[in-house]
C-alpha cells in the first residue's frame, strides 16, 4: 500500500515526538514525556494491551508555523470510512477471541485505536504513544526511569511510508508491528525493519507478477504512473527491472501525488495524450487513483488498456467516480477474495464505535447519515438532524462497501497471529500463566514461527522476511448494464509454484478497453518475421527496431529473431528466408538440353565413324583404301569411335568411377588417335623418301615398326594415369562456392599435375604430328594425305589451345560441357578431314580410286 502523505512542518514534529526525562526539584523522582498527551480513539481494557494505527482521517489543514510559538496540533480533515472498517475488523477479531474458551482461555484482550490522519510525523508521535502511554511515573530516587511497554503489539499502518518511519523508531526495540496493507518490497530488509512484518504480500512479487502478465498479452511498449512515494516508487522500480529482463520498454514513468499542484498532473495528461503506447501500468494508491480519475474524465482520456496494482485494481468506489469509463477493461492483481463469518454484520454495526471519543464518533455518525445533532449546529435549518438512532438499512457509501473484505481479513489474521503467539508463551492449555512477563522480543519472535489457519481454514505463516506468501488473483473490470462494473477473477498468480505454473490465466474471458474482445496492441515496433532480424534504433529503447532481411545464406526461423542463422554449406535458404531447404544439385545431366545435344553429337559421331569404318572395309581392297597403311587406318577409326564415346563419361552425376574413367580414357583415347595420324603421317614422309634411288627406309619403318611406334606412344600415356591415379585420382567433389543457391557436382582432378601432364603428353603429339604433316604437304601426289592432316591438326590444335581459357573460365557444369565440346570437336575434325575426302572418291568418283591416279601416273 502507499505512503499517504509528505512531512508537514518539520522540526516541531519531531521535537514532540522526542521522549525525555523530566525531573521535578522536588525529592521524588518524576517520569513523563514533553508534548501534548495522545489519547487513543477507540479503545478497551484488557489483560494485555494491543495497539492499533489507523487513518480515521486521509489528509489535515496545511498550515504555516513560524516557530516563534508553540504549533497547534495537527487538525485533520477528510473522514476516511476505510479505516474505520479497519478497525472494526481489528476490534471483531479481539471480540473473537475474548469469547474463545480455545484461545487465550482467561486472558482478555485490550486494544488502543489512534488516528494518524495519513500523516508520517503523527504516526510515529502515536507509535511512541502506543509504547509508553501517557501516565505520569514516579519513581523511586536513582532509579531507571524505564518500564514495559505499554502495548505488546502494534496493528497498522494502511501505507508504506507511515510503517518505514514507524519501525524505524520502534524497530530497535523489536516491538512487533503487523501491516495489513503496507506492501513495499523494502519492508522486508530486515537490518532496516527489524519487527515488521504484515499479512499482505510483499510489492516484490506483485511488481514482477504484474511485468509476467505484460509479457504474456505481448505488451513490449507501455507507459507507466506511479505514486511518488515509497510504495510507488519501490514497486515501479522491481516492475521496471524485471520489465528490462523481459523485453519490455517503458516510453515514460512519470510520478506524482495527490498533493501535487494541478500544473504537474495536467503534464502527465499531456505525456499520455502525446505517447504512442496503449497500455498504461498504474502503481497508484487507490487515493492519488481517485484524483487521476477525475482529471482523466475532464479530458476524455479513452482508448487505453489499464494494469493496476493490488491497491485501486479492486476498489469499487474507483469504479463509481469512473463515470466517462475511462478504466473499462482494466486488469490488474488483487487480494484473492475472503470471506470472515459475522465480520460483515459486526462492521455495520456503528454504535458499537460509540466510546469515549465522542467526537470522533460524532463525526463518523453525522458524514455516514449525513445529517447534523442539533446542540452541535444549532443554526442548521436546512440539514437533516441526528437523531443517534438511524439505521444502516437503505445506506449506500464506501462505509458499506464490503468489496474490501479480504484487506479486513488481512486485519483479521494480523490479530490471530498475535494471540497464537501469546498462547504458546504464557503456556496455555484450560486456563493460562498470567505470571510469564511478556516481552516484545519474545513475541516477535513467535509470531515468525506460528502456523494456524483461521476459522474459514486460511494458513497464516510468516517466511524468515515477515512476509505472507505471495498469492494474487487477476481482476478484470467488465461493464455491465447501467454502468455498472464487475470485478471478474480471470487467472491466478502464486508466487509459491514453479517459474512455468505461477501465472494461470483465462484469455477467453477477458473484455478490453472500449468492450472489446481483442486483445489490445501495444509495441514500439512490429514483431519481425521470420525471415528477418531486428536491428535496434539508433537512440532509442531496445523495443524500437527495424527489421531488416536476413542476408544471402542466412534464415531466421523465429518471430523477432536478434540474429540471422547461416544455413549450412549442403542447405540454402527459402523464398521467405525461414527454413534453411538442401542445395539442387547440378550436373551436366542426360535429361537436359545441353547434355542431350551433347549425347546425340557424340552418338552421331560415333555413327559416323562406324559408317566411315563401315565402308572402308567394304573398299579395302581398293588402292585409295590400301595407301597409307589401311592397318592404321582402322586403328584410327576405332580410336575417334572411342573419343566420341568417352564423352558420354563426362555427363551424368560424378562417382569415383566415373571420375577416374572419364579423364584417363579421354587421354588415353585421344593418344591412341594421335599416335596413329603420327604414324601415317611419319608413313607418309618416309615412302616419299623410300622412292628415292637408293634409299631403304621402309625397311625400318615398315608396319610392325608402325605398330610398335603407336603401341609405345600410347603406353606412355597410360604410365602417366597410372601414376595420377596411383598418387592423387580425381574424385567427386561438391562445389559451393560456384553457385548460391546450388551444389555442383564435378570431378575434382586430385592431382592438377597429372591432368595436365596428360593434356601437355597430347599437345606434344599433336605439335609432332602437324609438323610432320606440315613437311610432308608439298609431297607429289595426286592425293597427298599429309595436306589433309596438316589442315585436320590445325582444327585440332585450335580447338585445344582455346579450350584451355574457356574451360578455366567456365562455371561447374559448363567447364564440363566446355571439354566434352572440345573432345567432339577436335574428333569431328580428325574424321571429317581425313576420312571424308577418301568416303567421297570411294562413294561418288569411283574412277578416281585406282594406283595409277593416286601415283599421279594418270590424268586427273
Amino acid at each position: 500500500m502507499t505512503s499517504t502523505q509528505k512531512w508537514p512542518e518539520q522540526g516541531w514534529a519531531f521535537l514532540q515526538l522526542l521522549l525525555v526525562a523530566s525531573f521535578s526539584q522536588s525529592e521524588e523522582i518524576i517520569c513523563k514525556r514533553r508534548g501534548d498527551p495522545e489519547n487513543p480513539q477507540l479503545s478497551k481494557n484488557g489483560d494485555i494491551i494491543l495497539g492499533g494505527m489507523f487513518s480515521f482521517h486521509s489528509s489535515w489543514k496545511d498550515r504555516k508555523d513560524n516557530y516563534m510559538q508553540k504549533p497547534l496540533p495537527l487538525q485533520c480533515t477528510s473522514l476516511n470510512f476505510r479505516e474505520f472498517q479497519f478497525a472494526q475488523a481489528m476490534r471483531f477479531a479481539i471480540e473473537e477471541i475474548n469469547n474463545s474458551s480455545d484461545l487465550l482461555p482467561g486472558v482478555s484482550l485490550g486494544y488502543k485505536m489512534y488516528d494518524t490522519c495519513g500523516s508520517i510525523a503523527r504516526g510515529i508521535k502515536v507509535a511512541l504513544a502506543l509504547v509508553n502511554g501517557n501516565e505520569i511515573v514516579s519513581a523511586v530516587s536513582g532509579a531507571p526511569c524505564t518500564r514495559p511497554a505499554s502495548v505488546q503489539t502494534i496493528l497498522g499502518e494502511t501505507s508504506s511510508s507511515p510503517c518505514m518511519a514507524i519501525s524505524t523508531v520502534i524497530g530497535p526495540f523489536y516491538i512487533p508491528m503487523i501491516s495489513h496493507f503496507a506492501t513495499c518490497a523494502c519492508l522486508s530488509d530486515k537490518t532496516k525493519y527489524p519487527s515488521f512484518l504484515r499479512t499482505i504480500p510483499s510489492d516484490y512479487y506483485q511488481s514482477r507478477a504484474l511485468a509476467y502478465l505484460v509479457k504474456y498479452f505481448g505488451w513490449t511498449w507501455v507507459g507507466a504512473i506511479r505514486t511518488n512515494d515509497d510504495y510507488g516508487n519501490n514497486g515501479m522500480a522491481t516492475f521496471t527491472e524485471t520489465a528490462q529482463q523481459l523485453g519490455i520498454c517503458l516510453e515514460y514513468s512519470v510520478s506524482f501525488f495527490r498533493t501535487d499542484p494541478y500544473e504537474k498532473i495536467q503534464k502527465i495528461i499531456e505525456i499520455i495524450k502525446a505517447s504512442t503506447s496503449k497500455v498504461i501500468i498504474a502503481f497508484l494508491s487507490h487515493m492519488d487513483m481517485d484524483v487521476l480519475i477525475n482529471k482523466l474524465s475532464i479530458h476524455g482520456l479513452t482508448g487505453y488498456q489499464w494494469v493496476g496494482s493490488e491497491s485501486w485494481i479492486s476498489d469499487s468506489q474507483i469504479a463509481k467516480m469512473d463515470i466517462h469509463h475511462i478504466l473499462d477493461g482494466a486488469i490488474g492483481l488483487s487480494i484473492p477474495k475472503a470471506h470472515v463469518t459475522g465480520l460483515k454484520e459486526f462492521i455495520l454495526d456503528v454504535k458499537s464505535l460509540n466510546s469515549s471519543n465522542n467526537e470522533l464518533f460524532t463525526e463518523f455518525w453525522e458524514t455516514l447519515f449525513s445529517c447534523k445533532f442539533k446542540e452541535l449546529n444549532s443554526t442548521a435549518e436546512n440539514q437533516r438532524e441526528c437523531t443517534g438512532h438511524e439505521d444502516m438499512t437503505g445506506v449506500q457509501n464506501s462505509f458499506t462497501d464490503m468489496s474490501l473484505m479480504s484487506i479486513f481479513n488481512n486485519v483479521y489474521k494480523g490479530v490471530y497471529a498475535v494471540a497464537h503467539a501469546l498462547h504458546n508463551i504464557l503456556s496455555c492449555n484450560e486456563t493460562c500463566n498470567k505470571n510469564v512477563q511478556l516481552d516484545p522480543f519474545m513475541i516477535l519472535q513467535r509470531i515468525l514461527k506460528i502456523y494456524f489457519k483461521t476459522k474459514e481454514g486460511d494458513e497464516v505463516y510468516f517466511d524468515e522476511n515477515g512476509d505472507p506468501a505471495a498469492k494474487y488473483e487477476i481482476i478484470n473490470w467488465q461493464p455491465r448494464k447501467n454502468s455498472i462494473v464487475e470485478f471478474v477473477t480471470v487467472g491466478l498468480y502464486d508466487a509459491s509454484l514453479s517459474p512455468d505454473k505461477q501465472l494461470i490465466l483465462q484469455s477467453n474471458s477477458l473484455i478490453w478497453e472500449s468492450n472489446s474482445k481483442q486483445v489490445p496492441v501495444s509495441v514500439c515496433s512490429e514483431k519481425c518475421p521470420p525471415g528477418t532480424r531486428k536491428v535496434l534504433q539508433k537512440g532509442r529503447p531496445v523495443c524500437c527496431y527495424d527489421c531488416i532481411r536476413c542476408a544471402d545464406g542466412e534464415i531466421s526461423n523465429i518471430t523477432d529473431s536478434v540474429t540471422c542463422v547461416r544455413c549450412l554449406p549442403e542447405f540454402w535458404p527459402n523464398e521467405n528466408k525461414d527454413a534453411c531447404i538442401k542445395k539442387e544439385a547440378v550436373f551436366l545431366s542426360y535429361e537436359e538440353i545441353m547434355g542431350a545435344l551433347l549425347t546425340a553429337a557424340s552418338l552421331f559421331g560415333t555413327c559416323m565413324t562406324t559408317g566411315v569404318a563401315l565402308i572402308f572395309f567394304k573398299y579395302r581392297k581398293t588402292p585409295i583404301v590400301r595407301a597409307n597403311n589401311s592397318e592404321l587406318s582402322f586403328l584410327l577409326l576405332f580410336s575417334l569411335t572411342l573419343c566420341f564415346l568417352c564423352s558420354l563419361t563426362f555427363i551424368g552425376q560424378p562417382s569415383e568411377w566415373s571420375c577416374m574413367l572419364r579423364h584417363t580414357a579421354f587421354g588415353i583415347t585421344f593418344v591412341l588417335c594421335i599416335s596413329c595420324v603420327l604414324g601415317k603421317t611419319m608413313v607418309v614422309l618416309v615412302a616419299f623418301r623410300a622412292t628415292r634411288p637408293g634409299s631403304n627406309v621402309m625397311k625400318w619403318f615398315g608396319p610392325a615398326q608402325q605398330r610398335l611406334c603407336v603401341t609405345g606412344f600410347t603406353l606412355i600415356q597410360v604410365f602417366i594415369c597410372v601414376i595420377w591415379l596411383t598418387i592423387s585420382p580425381p574424385f567427386p567433389f561438391k562445389n559451393f562456392k560456384e553457385f548460391k543457391d546450388k551444389i555442383t557436382l564435378e570431378c575434382a582432378l586430385g592431382s592438377v599435375v597429372g591432368y595436365w601432364a596428360v593434356l601437355g603428353y597430347i599437345g606434344l603429339l599433336s605439335l609432332l604430328c602437324f609438323i610432320f604433316a606440315f613437311l610432308a604437304r608439298k609431297l607429289p601426289d595426286n592425293f597427298n594425305e599429309a595436306k589433309f592432316i596438316t589442315f585436320s591438326m590445325l582444327i585440332f590444335c585450335a580447338v585445344w589451345i582455346t579450350f584451355i581459357p574457356a574451360y578455366v573460365s567456365s562455371p561447374g557444369k559448363f567447364s564440363v560441357a566446355v571439354e566434352i565440346f572440345a573432345i567432339l570437336a577436335s574428333s569431328f575434325g580428325l574424321l571429317i578431314c581425313i576420312f571424308f575426302p577418301k568416303c567421297y572418291i570411294i562413294l561418288l568418283k569411283p574412277e578416281r580410286n585406282t594406283k595409277k591416279n593416286i601415283m599421279g601416273k594418270g590424268a586427273p
